[in-house]
């Protein structure tokens, strides 16, 4: 007799995903085709974190074992997602109803860009998620790279943003425990930033391998091919391959302000209610940048996502 259960999506390899039941039984389940297609625009239909309906249909498969169907997605409280870092059509969801994202950067061994961190904060903000950032491998920076770390922090505290900095290699779990304590997190950040070493260190054990940093370009491997959830005795944390860029998605110029809070802030005494602060003007947000009120880096991060919003790009 086939019957439906609710369950949780822990684990996503592209092919097929595995499902922890309310029993905690754990399964791996399938989509069928026309579930792909069904008004559903991202190359991920399905997500780490989805809370879905599995249907077991009693159809045996060559080693007797029962075939497990995700019939259903309910609806997402929240999620992070991406376009392709070739600006394509084609977006890919993060992770699902998470409570925070910890992303993880490094000033250098390699540098993450401040616009791939004020896109990834920018879809946050979009998409009402918290989110920290993680400065790692603080045990590599010689004297101008720690004071460009110190700018950094200093940069991200002043929006608002809570910033803590760490060397995953000699992490101790009390670190950082507090800060994923009885919520759901996604980690993420650039590929070779750290994240297996410090989702290992913060587990006491190898659950992800980690890789070693290109010497050619200074620029990571990928290590980890899926995205996957793992449970802490308090919290739970969602693993997902290192990304290179991030492209927005559905945000219209009119809006991509809203998700810079010194420009939205500032924006209020702009003499147009719709200045897109970029040559109108009495731009208030244009003088507060020269300024020195809002920080470069970040206008330079808001135009940038300003032209992501041209669709001709994508055509």
């Amino acid at each position: 007799m086939d019957y439906k259960v609710r369950g949780l999506v822990i684990k996503s390899t592209g092919s097929s995903y595995i499902v922890r039941m309310d029993d905690g039984l754990s399964v791996e389940c399938h989509i069928k085709g026309n579930f792909r297609i069904r008004g559903i625009r991202t190359t991920n239909p399905v997500a780490v974190g989805d809370w879905v309906e599995v249907l077991s249909d009693k159809v045996q498969s060559d080693q007797g074992h029962s075939v497990f169907w995700i019939t259903e997605v309910e609806p997402r409280r929240n999620y992070i997602i991406r376009r392709s870092t070739n600006l394509s059509k084609e977006s890919h969801i993060l992770a699902a109803n998470i409570d925070q994202v910890a992303l993880i950067v490094t000033v250098n061994h390699p540098a993450t860009s401040t616009t791939f961190i004020d896109r990834f904060l920018a879809t946050c903000e979009a998409y009402r998620v918290r989110a920290i950032l993680i400065f790692n491998k603080v045990d590599l920076l010689n004297e101008d790279e720690l004071a460009q770390l110190a700018e950094l922090r200093s940069l991200y505290e002043s929006i608002g943003y809570e910033t803590i900095e760490l060397s995953a290699i000699s992490l101790h779990p009390s670190d950082i425990l507090p800060l994923l304590a009885g919520k759901t997190t996604l980690l993420s950040g650039n590929s070779g930033v750290g994240k297996s070493t410090l989702l290992n260190a913060l587990f006491g054990k190898e659950l992800t391998r980690t890789g070693k940093i290109s010497n050619a370009h200074d620029k990571g491997m990928h290590t980890t091919t899926f995205s996957e959830m793992y449970f802490l005795p308090d919290g739970a944390v969602i693993d997902t391959p290192g990304i290179k860029g991030f492209g927005s998605v559905d945000m219209s110029k009119e809006e991509v302000s809203h998700y810079f809070r010194e420009i939205f802030r500032v924006s209020a005494d702009c003499r147009f209610n719709n200045c897109t602060h970029t040559n109108e003007p009495g731009c208030a947000v244009i003088e507060a940048v020269e300024h020195g009120e809002i920080a470069m880096s970040r206008y330079e991060s808001y135009l940038s996502l300003l032209g992501d919003c041209d669709e001709a790009k994508y055509r």
